[in-house]
């Protein structure tokens, strides 16, 4: 059977909490590599990409975005989250695993990635709670550093993989932040919002999301609201 639904899961608030891994590897990141200490309270990181909030950090404390500095910024990153994330407590959200394998076993559904992160990142977390293995591509942070910009790569890569020119009104984008709702609509597809993150399900709300729900535990229930 020929897949015709395209669902797009953001990772960080949508699919699991690191339980902090990611945000310390940032400031590690930035002590290591440009000796610069801050505790990120003036950086906004939900909803953004890696990308974007290495040019954040760059921007307060002066430091050029250039390849070089960005390439060393990265690098620093990804290696303490890879250090950090087996001794940060974090979890899979509610639902997620059942979610994931009912959708992963259906003929007609492709699930992606759409998220902020790094490809690399991306692949340390899925791995790390054991989810990797439902996701063959996706659109990340290394695509663009504006995630309104993510959801063209995605579609094409979808596209690449299973020969299909999915439809915008068959595409699902799942995150947690009105970011992603952003993102969602800037292409044309249908958002789901999930009040697991840092904003509360009237923040979302606020943002009128195609469909929003206070988390994914019902199963059942979201497959058919979804209409998936």
């Amino acid at each position: 059977m020929q897949k015709t639904k395209l669902v797009l899961f953001d990772i960080d608030g949508t699919l699991l909490h690191s339980g902090g891994a990611g945000e310390k590897a940032l400031r590690l990141a930035l002590r290591d590599r440009f000796g610069r200490d801050d505790d990120l309270s003036k950086i906004e990181i939900a909803g953004r990409t890696d990308s974007g909030i290495a040019r954040q950090i760059f921007a307060l404390h002066g430091i050029e975005p250039t390849p070089e500095n960005l390439g060393a910024f990265y690098d620093g990153y990804l290696h303490h989250l890879e250090l950090l994330l087996p001794d940060t407590p974090g979890r899979l959200l509610p639902g997620i695993l059942q979610l994931l394998d009912e959708l992963h076993a259906r003929p007609d559904v492709a699930l992606a990635l759409l998220t902020g992160n790094l490809s690399r990142g991306a692949q340390l977390k899925l791995m790390h709670y054991g989810v990797s293995h439902f996701f063959e591509f996706g659109a990340f942070a290394d695509d663009s550093h504006d995630r309104n910009l993510l959801g063209k790569f995605a579609c094409a890569r979808a596209t690449e993989k299973h020969g299909v020119a999915f439809s915008c009104e068959n595409i699902f984008v799942l995150g947690d932040t009105p970011h992603d709702i952003d993102c969602g609509r800037a292409f044309g597809a249908k958002t789901v919002a999930i009040a697991t993150g840092n904003y509360s399900r009237e923040q979302l709300a606020a943002h009128k999301p195609d469909f929003l729900f206070d988390d994914l535990s019902d199963v059942s229930h979201v497959i058919a609201t979804l209409g998936l």
